[in-house]
């Protein structure tokens, strides 16, 4: 810092010791202030300025430091617009990357991961617009199978009111899908405006809500209706979290048969339908198909290979029945025999006081889920039995003779089974919905 001709500035700081080392003199506190110093005048004689001059100092000193919060503030103002320009910054380049690869897919996953998910600082405020037209395309494909299900349940229904219902739902989803296409077309095209999205999006959820609300009203009312065992279990998804539990254990049993009517196409492997846990063995009956593996039964750890094949999408009767004598099994499909063994677990019986869920593999008694041996598919008319039952009884079931026995241990009922996760529960009427 320069000073005025003949001066020197010098920091305060140094003149105690110049002082001490020319007076002898000791000092207590001291304060740092700057003066100016002839060239040829004594130092020590400056370290009692006036009154006036100590003034000025402090004076100084407080415009410092009011420059400094200036200062402070304005780098503060400066991050925030930096920050806002990164922003904006982000979605062109996300919406340049969208229009420049017209080839790439519009809302799948391949899309995301490699094309305009790009986030250059971390700092995107919301969801690239492909993405959300892949979002509003599997509400709508839900919401497409919820009225799908409405329908099968209208032509067991002759109410006018209903088929009204359904035909306004239905028109409601078309314009939907409508938007939708138009709104993939802008992207194409390039003319999409983002500015106008977020206008457009609460259009469509808003919509979207009251459709959810009208066919949540009929399935309200389609169940206060229906038979109690005139439904199906859905497991749309892989989880550790989604599974249906039956509230009722099974007792000590000496024999059993197992029927259900069930749905997949789910690869590799279906998953698990059921398993059955008790204290201190979680696979005392388990059924399971996992990985490229053919479907098991398990009982008590023990393992027979079934001879199914069912896991083609369309709709399948199967049946398991077995007795602890010898251990004899036998398996049928859609009414027919398909395959019978023995030695399977002779001589144990299915211990009781356990959990029987539907839809997971049980590795603790009630928990310890595997999303790799989840089911995947639908599942209906769980029956079980404490006997073997004859070719001809599960002949009849698979037909769906009037004479078709529910199981006298656990009988297929909505009061019998609570679902979580997301599993759902739609109207099934066996053998008129079949495939």
């Amino acid at each position: 810092m320069a000073g005025p001709p003949g001066t020197l500035f010098l920091l305060l700081s140094l003149l105690p010791l110049l002082c001490l080392r020319g007076r002898g003199q000791g000092f207590g506190q001291t304060r740092f202030i700057c003066t100016s110093v002839p060239l040829d005048g004594d130092m020590c004689a400056a370290t009692a300025p006036g009154t006036g001059s100590a003034e000025e100092l402090k004076s100084t000193v407080l415009q410092l430091r009011e420059t400094v919060l200036q200062q402070k503030e304005t780098i503060m103002n400066q991050k925030e617009t930096i920050r806002e320009l990164t922003a904006k910054l982000g979605r062109c380049e996300s919406q340049s990357v969208l229009e420049g690869l017209p080839g790439e897919p519009k809302g799948g996953g391949a899309g995301r991961k490699g094309g305009f998910s790009k986030n250059t600082m971390g700092d995107l405020s919301r969801t690239p617009a492909a993405e959300t037209l892949s979002q509003l395309g599997q509400t709508l494909q839900s919401l497409k199978t919820r009225l799908e299900n409405l329908e099968q349940f209208s032509r067991m229904n002759s109410s006018s009111q209903t088929n009204n219902l359904k035909d306004i739902l239905q028109n409601k989803i078309d314009d939907l899908e409508k938007q939708v296409l138009s709104r993939v077309n802008s992207l194409e095209e390039g003319k999409f405006n983002p500015k106008n999205e977020s206008e457009e999006r609460g259009k469509i959820e808003s919509t979207l809500t009251s459709l959810h609300q009208r066919i949540s009203d009929l399935e309200k009312g389609q169940k206060d209706n229906r038979p109690p065992d005139r439904f199906q279990l859905t497991f749309p998804l892989r989880t550790n979290y989604m599974y249906a539990k039956v509230k009722k254990s099974l007792p000590e049993m000496y024999a059993f048969s197992i029927c259900m009517w069930i749905k997949s196409n789910a690869s590799p492997g279906m998953g698990t339908p059921f398993s059955y846990a008790v204290p201190g063995q979680a696979n005392e009956l388990v059924l399971i198909e996992w990985g490229n593996n053919p479907m098991e039964i398990l009982i008590n750890d023990k393992v027979a290979k079934l001879p199914f094949v069912i896991n083609d999408g369309k709709w399948h009767h199967i049946c398991v029945t077995w007795t602890t004598r010898d251990g004899v099994w036998e398996a049928y499909q859609d009414g027919t025999q398909t395959g019978n063994g023995e030695n399977l677990a002779p001589y144990h019986p299915i211990k009781p006081q356990g959990v029987l869920v539907l839809g997971q593999e049980q590795d603790t008694l009630g928990g310890g889920f595997d999303a790799t041996q989840a089911f995947m598919g639908e599942l209906a008319h769980f029956n079980v039995w404490d006997r073997k039952l004859s070719p001809g009884e599960v002949y009849g079931l698979a037909t769906c003779s009037a004479k078709a026995l529910s199981g006298n241990v656990i009988a297929w009922a909505e009061a019998n089974i609570d679902i979580y996760g997301g599993a759902t529960k739609w109207t099934f009427e066996a053998c008129r919905q079949l495939n």
